[in-house]
Formats: structure tokens, C-alpha cells, sequence
């Protein structure tokens, strides 16, 4: 092969990866939101579809014919069961945000007898530290008034935008509903007439990464899900025999961060039971460590058995991809890092990338051999 002909394979393999990451990054997110009621309508028929197939294959029924019913049960489940859920998760934060200023002052009284309970030590300090001690507080009950004032203040502006937006949602819902009958009754069309178009060796390839990806993100958000519900089920119990106030919406809120790589439920137990010991309620601190404890323990004991060895990553890469996560967009980032991580190390063990890598190494082969003198 010549040289000229070699470099520029080379040349046109690293621009396609260019390409294929800006597109990516910047072009197909803003696709996947222009498009939305579609993304929707396709991942009702991914649940949808193994319902269908089993009606078809047992009882015989006309694919679009049990494509429409088993979408109106699975819209009907999830929207009942929603419903449910969110309703009363909204009912509580509505009660939780109208009894902030109630709760601030209770807030206030605990930190008030851990400052009556640590006097004695706070007086031995010199002045100076003494005198950060106080700065900081008042700079925290400051952030924590102004936080809880602009919660409280009525959002008129955001109920003004819901209105006019409704059409809109009425138009993407109908959209949505339609698109996943389609993608659902018309599903064995579509992927044949897919297959013609696309290349034999390209069709291959993504059908097989798409079943990898399947296989282990689709299996990682699984198992953390149901992690995550059994930790929710044990908090909504331990909390409640605590008599905490907001039990479903506390409750929900320590399982989500539980289900975060690097976080977990002593994010919030943990602190909570410092704060109580030293306000001097030492039942809630021993109710929130034992809570703590068996969580932890039920979590080591399921996770193996749900888990499994081979979806997740080892820990460095989570750690790497979550830091990368959180520079490029905070805490959103971080939650998002995980999966888009786990992605690009399967499609890197499928050899998505092995041209990419050879050009890179050839070129890196060649730069060492012409300085060489």
C-alpha cells in the first residue's frame, strides 16, 4: 500500500470518529428532544411488544389487534399506578414546602441545644475561632431563610407557562400514543425494510451491539431499580415506626440517592443521627443507625444476587466517568455518567472502536520511525 493511500485511510477514519462524537454530543440530543413523542411512542412499544408476541403466538390474536389492547393496558397500569405514586409524593412536598417555615424553626431549636450542649467546649476555644464559628452560622441561617422565602413565594409565572404549554403536551401525548401502536403493530415491517436499506456487515454490527447494550445497561437499570425499591420499601417502614413526618417523600428521596454510584442512604442517615445525638434525641439516633444498618445489610446481601458480575464497572472507570460527568454538567452529569460510561465500554469490547485505534497506533508507529535518525 503507499503512503499517501495509508495516511489517508488513516485520515478519513479519525475524521468519521470526529464526526460520529460531535454528532453525538451535540446533534443527537437536540434530535432525541425535536423528536420526543416518538422516543416516547418507541420505548411504550419495547414494553409493549413481548406482550404482544405472547397473545400472538398463545391465543392466536392479529398482531394489530393485541398491539392496541396491550397498549391501552400497559398506558392504563403505568398511568394508574402513577397516578398513585406521584400524587401522593406531591401532596407531600406541597405539605413539606407550606410547613418549611415550621421546620425551620424546629431546625433552629435543634441547633440551638447542640449549641447549648457543646458551650462548654466552644468556650474553651480561642476568640478567633470563635469568632468564624459565629460568622459561618449566621451565613447559614441566612442561606437557609433566603432558600426557604423564595420556595414559598408563589410561583405565578410557572403556573402562566404549564397553561399555555398545554396544547402542546396534548398534541406530543396523542403523538406518542399513535407512534408506539406503529412502532408496536408494524414492528416486523419496519425492521425488514430497515434491513434491506442498511448494509449487511453494518446491520450485523448494530444489531449485535444494540442486544449488548440490551443485555447490560438494560440489565444495570433493572437491578437498580429493584435495589432501589426493596431500600424504599425498608425506609417507608423504619421511618414511619420513627413517626417522621413526609415518610413516602423522605423515604423516596434516600433510596434515589442510594441508587447514586459513590452515595447511598448514610448521605442523609448519617448526618441526621449526628444531628440528633447531639440535640440529645438519642432514640431517633439510634432508630436512624440501626435504619442505616439494615439497609446496607439488605443491599450487600440482594445486590450480588440481582446484580450479577457482568453489568457494572469497576469502581475507578465509575469514579472517572462520574468526575467527567459532573465538570461538564454538575450534578445532572454525574447521575447520567454511569450508563453513557458503561455504553462506551461495551462498544468498546464489541470493537467498535479497533479501526480507530489501529489508525491511531499506526500513526503513533510511524511519528516514532521517522525521528528516528
Amino acid at each position: 500500500m503507499k503512503q499517501s493511500t495509508k495516511y489517508l485511510k488513516i485520515l478519513v477514519n479519525l475524521l468519521v470518529a470526529l464526526v460520529t462524537v460531535v454528532c453525538l454530543c451535540f446533534i443527537f440530543p437536540k434530535l432525541v428532544v425535536f423528536f420526543m413523542p416518538f422516543v416516547i411512542g418507541w420505548l411504550i412499544s419495547m414494553v409493549a411488544n413481548p406482550l404482544v408476541r405472547l397473545l400472538e403466538r398463545k391465543l392466536k390474536i392479529i398482531r394489530k389487534h393485541s398491539s392496541m389492547m396491550i397498549i391501552i393496558g400497559v398506558l392504563a397500569a403505568v398511568i394508574g399506578l402513577g397516578y398513585l405514586a406521584v400524587s401522593r409524593l406531591v401532596v407531600e412536598a406541597g405539605n413539606l414546602i407550606t410547613n418549611l417555615p415550621q421546620m425551620y424553626a424546629n431546625l433552629q431549636a435543634d441547633f440551638e441545644e447542640i449549641g447549648e450542649n457543646l458551650q462548654v467546649f466552644y468556650e474553651r476555644l480561642p476568640k478567633d475561632t470563635q469568632e468564624n464559628i459565629r460568622e459561618v452560622s449566621a451565613d447559614f441561617t441566612g442561606y437557609i431563610s433566603d432558600l426557604i422565602q423564595k420556595v414559598g413565594e408563589p410561583t405565578f409565572a410557572a403556573a402562566g407557562n404549564f397553561a399555555k404549554n398545554v396544547p402542546g403536551t396534548l398534541i406530543a401525548i396523542i403523538m406518542s400514543l399513535l407512534s408506539a401502536y406503529f412502532f408496536t403493530a408494524e414492528r416486523d415491517a419496519i425492521l425488514i425494510e430497515l434491513k434491506k436499506i442498511a448494509p449487511t456487515g453494518i446491520w450485523n454490527r448494530v444489531t449485535g451491539v444494540i442486544h449488548d447494550l440490551k443485555r447490560v445497561v438494560g440489565g444495570y437499570f433493572k437491578a437498580q431499580f429493584k435495589i432501589m425499591a426493596v431500600v424504599y420499601v425498608l425506609l417507608v417502614l423504619g421511618l414511619f415506626i420513627l413517626k417522621v413526618d413526609y415518610v413516602l417523600l423522605v423515604a423516596f428521596l434516600i433510596a434515589f440517592l442510594d441508587m447514586l454510584p459513590f452515595f447511598g442512604t448514610g448521605t442523609v442517615l448519617g448526618p441526621w443521627a449526628v444531628i440528633k445525638i447531639l440535640s440529645g434525641d438519642y432514640r431517633m439516633a439510634v432508630g436512624l443507625l440501626i435504619l442505616y444498618a439494615v439497609t446496607q445489610v439488605v443491599r450487600q446481601v440482594i445486590q450480588p444476587k440481582i446484580v450479577g458480575d457482568t453489568i457494572g464497572m469497576n469502581p475507578l472507570a465509575t469514579l472517572f466517568f462520574m468526575y467527567i460527568g459532573y465538570k461538564i454538567s454538575s450534578i445532572v452529569g454525574m447521575i447520567i455518567a454511569v450508563p453513557v460510561g458503561m455504553i462506551l465500554i461495551n462498544l468498546y469490547q464489541a470493537g467498535v472502536f479497533d479501526n480507530q485505534i489501529r489508525c491511531v497506533r499506526e500513526l503513533v508507529n510511524d511519528i516514532n520511525e521517522f525521528r528516528k535518525f
